[in-house]
């Protein structure tokens, strides 16, 4: 692996642990209904599995495995864009403004991991 691959790899591990990071530090914050448990519960699982699934592509034991691997983490991310919708924030302009900021970042994640999906399985054509 080139040093730039490598750096790559790094950045993309970084920027998902961020991201489950920042889920975490979000779901603190909001108000506590009973459906907000139980979303932020699913939230935060699928947003640390996104960084989680993407180290074991890493890992993978074939191509088969690493694709395998990036579907899940693509699919982690768009269910994390979906959990960011539906809880509520109430009327809080800063919880507001970083749902919409998280939301953004695991759409740009869903189509990172599709980007990476698509690349892959056009190599192996």
């Amino acid at each position: 692996m080139s040093e730039t691959t490598r750096h790559k790899v790094y950045d993309l591990e970084e920027r998902t642990l961020e991201f489950a990071g920042a889920v975490r530090s979000f779901v603190k914050g909001l108000p506590r209904t009973v459906a907000n448990i139980e979303d932020a519960r699913q939230l935060i699982k699928a947003s640390g599995s996104v960084g989680a699934n993407y180290i074991e592509a890493n890992n993978a034991l074939g191509k088969k495995d690493f694709l395998m691997r990036i579907r899940i983490c693509r699919n982690e991310a768009k269910e994390s864009s979906y959990w960011l919708r539906l809880v509520s924030v109430g009327d809080d302009p800063s919880l507001e403004s970083a749902q919409a900021a998280l939301t953004q970042e695991a759409i740009e994640l869903t189509s990172i991991f599709g980007a990476i999906l698509r690349k892959s399985e056009q190599a192996r054509v």
